[in-house]
């Protein structure tokens, strides 16, 4: 960001720049007592990388991942766990015994994206692709669930690992709302997750304190007004005019009324309306996103929305049809859990494994279960050494394979860390975790999911 993240305050949402390199608030990063992941993992990674190859050719969108579920359940089945499902596609495992001392979340669905990478093992779904990694992400849970479990088998686990394989992450407000509602956080008191980050080299991870991600809603205004021909636009409630107006307007008022560096960021995908040059028409909508680094801010700009539309809109005469559809909180990383994953990962890769990433101003599901119990998410960097940088979301997106095993021994060696800390400071599930903004949704019917597109 250019002119940098400004100075840190108080607020729930806002990104923060300091890094954690010790153990704080009672946590102990003394890994002497716990096995490194890496020997655990080496017979598994050729079945692992042969996993996710299969995952990329056979891409599933939200909520239809059927196939995806089939494939997980079977594995954990054939080393001995039970995996139990979620209403529809999903499914979470518990490994270890006793109390649940923390949970690991992965994305299992895939983008409606063409895939153009050109791989042996490439999309086999036409217009279906695994463009944001969540093959990855799911794989890399399949490999922990197998190392935790020979672990587990060789020296039981103080503490139980729940590991949720989560459905319809692409969609708004997201599939996590609904595995919640199914009581998988029960007696959980922490999560943790990764995504993918094709900025990051191989062998690295990303993190940061505070929020990772940004809000993100959806926003479609409707007009309509007497149309008319081009030379009598006096004659008219020219909504093409206004729609203009509205698409620049809008974005400059709530940039003074919202605090600047809560970073109030709305663009518009769509703007349609009219089918001659000579015709004014009667109808036409724009639809786009809001996105917000802060989630105060985030609940400002959704009160202020509304206002903002119909007084810019107002000199035109027009009627005005505003749906604001709320649909993710930043993901709010806490500082303890923050500090787990960068312990593990130094004693997994080295010192220089960890590095202070950007905030995103992608949404991300992940922050539903945030708003119930702390947690953290990482960035797995998947870039080669030296080679090119892709994006997310787009049909040539390709990972490094490497980073499959980063994820794995990071995210184990994190549940281990949870179990351990677990063991020796029982953990106090909140009835209310410290990042919550607002109360949260309730889940969409998987008919209204099945039907819409990402809006992230």
């Amino acid at each position: 960001m250019s002119g940098g993240p400004g100075p840190a305050r108080d607020t729930p949402g806002l990104a923060r720049v300091e890094r954690v390199d010790r153990a704080p608030f009672g946590f102990s990063s003394d890994s002497d007592q716990l096995p490194v992941v890496g020997p655990f993992l080496r017979p598994l990674l050729a079945e692992l990388t042969a996993f996710r190859r299969d995952l990329h050719a056979h891409p599933e969108l939200s909520t239809r991942e059927v196939r995806t579920t089939g494939r997980i359940a079977d594995r954990l089945t054939a080393a001995g766990l039970t995996p139990h499902f979620f209403e529809g596609t999903g499914l979470y495992v518990d490994i270890g015994h006793g109390p649940i001392a923390t949970a690991l979340r992965a994305d299992i669905d895939a983008l409606p994206v063409q895939d153009e990478t050109g791989l042996p093992w490439a999309s086999t779904s036409r217009g279906v692709c695994h463009a944001c990694g969540h093959d990855m992400h799911t794989t890399v849970m399949v490999g922990v669930a197998l190392v935790l479990a020979d672990l587990n088998r060789s020296s039981p686990l103080a503490g139980t690992v729940r590991i949720i394989f989560q459905p319809a992450e692409e969609t708004m407000p997201g599939g996590a709302l609904s595995c919640i509602e199914q009581g998988v956080l029960d007696g959980v008191p922490r999560i943790f997750a990764l995504h993918c980050d094709p900025r990051i080299d191989v062998g690295q991870i990303g993190t940061r304190i505070g929020a990772i991600t940004s809000a993100s809603d959806t926003v479609r205004i409707e007009l309509t007004g007497r149309g008319g021909h081009t030379s009598r636009p006096h004659l008219t409630e020219d909504l093409v005019f206004a729609l203009a107006e509205i698409a620049v307007g809008v974005p400059a008022v709530l940039s003074r009324r919202i605090d600047v560096r809560s970073a109030v960021s709305v663009v518009w995908g769509q703007i349609h309306a009219g089918a001659a040059p000579n015709a004014i028409p009667a109808t036409g909508f724009m639809s786009g996103t809001m996105r917000c680094l802060d989630g105060d801010a985030w609940l400002a700009a959704g009160e202020l929305l509304d206002d903002v539309v119909s007084q810019v809109a107002a000199p035109f005469g027009v009627a005005v049809d505003l749906e604001h559809v709320r649909g993710v909180p930043p993901v709010v990383n806490t500082e303890v859990e923050t500090a787990m994953i960068e312990a593990a990962a130094r004693a997994e890769l080295g010192e220089d494994a960890v590095v202070l990433t950007p905030q995103s101003m992608g949404g991300e599901d992940f922050a539903w279960f945030l708003q119930e119990v702390p947690g953290s998410m990482f960035r797995l960097g998947t870039r080669t050494r030296g080679g090119e940088t892709f994006d997310l979301h787009r049909g040539d997106y390709v990972i490094d394979e490497e980073s499959l095993a980063v994820g794995v021994r990071v995210m184990a060696a994190t549940a281990l860390r949870a179990v351990a800390e677990a063991a020796q400071h029982p953990p106090v599930v909140a009835p209310v975790a410290p990042n919550r903004l607002v109360e949260r949704p309730a889940a969409k019917p998987r008919s209204a999911w099945a039907a819409e597109a990402t809006g992230r």
